[in-house]
């Protein structure tokens, strides 16, 4: 019983995780579908780190360097729309929805390069002995450390929305890009900014996915929940608080 409820509690984390980086970018109005190609990009990155340096570098390194790469796999995921968006007009909508499908042919061909053992076409579970690159249990409890960072994140997103003056950027461009414009609100460089870091946000779950749940990677590491966090977002309203319970709510 106290497996399932961790499990739970992991899944929930995982979805909420996903629901905060989306939260910046549905509130500008910028429709960013593309949260699963971004999660398989920041556990694509985390990945590769495991299997290449996870026998070489000591654990808070390799742990550190996995947070930042995967966290700049998924910004650089998420900001290519964007740059197309501010400067071109294109549709974001479209545009991050094809995202997904390239993102999940590079992780294919990762996988199969990655393959273990040989034919398999799956990675497996990665440094099953040493563990390296796992994220750490915490009072004993192993999906404990997840629940911190993403309740972090979970806090720093309610803090950057209501109080930032990059928070006031976004609602002001969410209901009028001429008034932003008007009182001196650069638009392309908001919509750069913050999908860069709903990208990021995306990229950690993908992370906390890999290192910190499955320990391995595949074509379903994000499982639909990039798809699933759009109804947290709404049915939350933007509130990083609510969608603790909203995606605890779904989970269960």
């Amino acid at each position: 019983t106290s497996r399932r409820v961790w499990i739970t509690v992991r899944d929930t984390m995982m979805l909420l995780c996903i629901a905060i980086g989306l939260a910046p970018a549905f509130k500008m109005r910028f429709w960013n579908i593309g949260a699963e190609g971004q999660v398989l990009a920041g556990g694509l990155a985390t990945a590769a780190c495991m299997l290449y340096w996870g026998g070489s570098l000591p654990t808070w390194l390799l742990l550190t360097l996995m947070f930042v790469l995967s966290a700049a796999a998924g910004a650089a995921w998420g900001v290519i729309p964007a740059v197309f968006k501010a400067r071109y007009k294109t549709n974001e909508t479209l545009f991050t929805l094809m995202m997904n499908y390239v993102a999940i042919q590079l992780t294919s061909f990762f996988v199969a390069k990655w393959e273990k053992p040989y034919g398999s076409n799956t990675v497996g579970i990665i440094n099953q002995n040493t563990q390296a690159g796992w994220l750490p249990s915490l009072f004993g409890q192993q999906y404990l450390l997840n629940v911190v960072i993403v309740l972090a994140l979970t806090l720093g997103m309610y803090i950057y929305l209501r109080y930032t003056k990059q928070g006031y950027e976004i609602a002001v461009v969410s209901e009028s890009e001429r008034t932003a414009n008007y009182v001196g609100i650069k638009v392309k460089k908001v919509i750069m900014r913050t999908m860069t870091l709903s990208g990021s946000l995306c990229g950690i779950a993908g992370f906390i996915a890999v290192s910190g749940a499955s320990h391995t990677i595949s074509t379903s590491t994000a499982g639909g929940r990039g798809f699933t966090a759009i109804i947290v977002v709404w049915l939350a309203k933007f509130n990083a608080g609510a969608m603790i319970l909203v995606s605890a709510l779904l989970i269960f």
